[in-house]
């Protein structure tokens, strides 16, 4: 194991969600704080609720969210007490849950541009919060991200671990499946009067170079879907695979990818969880998420590519209803903060490769 410890900063997400209690009962594991050190961008009011509602001792460190320092404390939470008393007694979306869900993830943004932390974890937010609060034009955090880091390109990448026993799924033992996405937050209907070539070669470009960069995978297999049922049978079905999707696919094997098709979604998803390929591009959100979510729902991860930061993310949301029960599962947090140590420390051992063999050479 690495004796490198990266700094990951977590966005507590909407006060009146479970990001707080995901968030305690994530880092309560001892396996999972000695990945890295933590920094909490939220409430400590309404963290030390959550821990007290699992008959936990609270095991951090609390300092003012504007003292951001380095710390010899392996967990902190940067307390924003102007919002205090926010969250216990809410349970629904709210403008004031917009405003500040948006001041933690903001703040988080600029730490990790400014590398005072290596990664970012954002718990769930609220898209109608965040109307409320005046932020509707960004319908979730991954086009946030894209404006505030300045990405020309980005896509959204969700990622299910191997299952050797089936106990954590809903449909027994998988190798894992990953998925990047065409298409995020639109209109299904609304899908055809931005679909190009561009849009499908983007998000595979960006995943194979995730791909090697982040996951380690020399040479990345990738499975490519249709748009139309049975990937348009030859033009029965719609045009787009001949006319869109197999021009981008051509372009990326043009750069030296290994990528197939257009297949059938019905049946692609299952060949890539048998191990027959390191990742699927979906043409669009539903296609992706259904046989990811079915596959392993409390332990996929969401990762935003293309920007200049690295960001993992739970793969739920804010789930209000359960809110003050102590039911949260924290198993999509666990497994977000564990994906961003990881990525980190084979960044920086990578980097460290790079500059002995440059010195080396010099």
């Amino acid at each position: 194991m690495s004796a490198y410890l990266p700094t990951i900063g977590i966005s507590m997400g909407d006060p009146a969600g479970i990001g707080p209690e995901v968030i305690v009962k994530a880092l309560a594991d001892p396996d999972i704080r000695r990945l890295g050190r933590f920094v909490i961008f939220g409430l400590n009011e309404l963290l030390s609720y959550s821990a007290d509602l699992a008959e936990m001792d609270v095991y951090w460190w609390r300092d003012q969210h504007e003292r951001l320092r380095p710390y010899d404390h392996d967990v902190v939470v940067l307390d924003y007490d102007e919002f205090s008393c926010m969250g216990i007694d809410v349970k629904k979306p709210s403008k004031q849950g917009g405003i500040a869900s948006m001041q933690f993830v903001q703040d988080a943004v600029t730490a990790a541009i400014n590398r005072r932390i290596d990664a970012l974890v954002t718990a769930p937010i609220c898209k109608e919060s965040w109307k409320l609060a005046g932020f509707g034009r960004w319908p979730g955090h991954t086009e946030m991200l894209a404006e505030k880091t300045r990405a020309r390109r980005y896509a959204m990448m969700f990622a299910a671990n191997p299952v050797s026993d089936g106990a954590t799924s809903l449909i027994g033992p998988h190798k894992g499946l990953r998925v990047v996405l065409c298409t995020i937050h639109e209109p299904l209907f609304e899908i055809r009067n931005s679909f190009k070539i561009g849009t499908v070669f983007d998000p595979i470009d960006l995943a194979h170079q995730a791909l090697k960069d982040w996951f380690g995978i020399a040479n990345p297999r990738i499975a490519v879907c249709g748009l139309n049922p049975h990937a348009g049978e030859n033009g029965q079905f719609g045009d787009e695979e001949e006319r869109i999707i197999e021009p981008a696919m051509n372009m990326a094997r043009s750069h030296g990818m290994d990528v197939r098709g257009p297949f059938p979604a019905d049946t692609i998803f299952v060949k890539a969880a048998q191990g027959q390929y390191d990742l699927v591009v979906a043409m669009y959100h539903d296609q992706g998420l259904i046989p990811l979510k079915l596959l392993d729902f409390s332990h996929s991860v969401n990762l935003t590519l293309g920007l200049p930061i690295i960001r993992t993310s739970v793969d739920h949301g804010t789930a209000f209803d359960i809110v003050g029960k102590n039911r949260a599962d924290p198993g999509s947090m666990k497994a977000a903060i564990r994906m961003a140590c990881q990525i980190v420390t084979r960044v920086h051992e990578r980097k460290l490769g790079t500059s002995a063999k440059e010195q080396a050479e010099g």
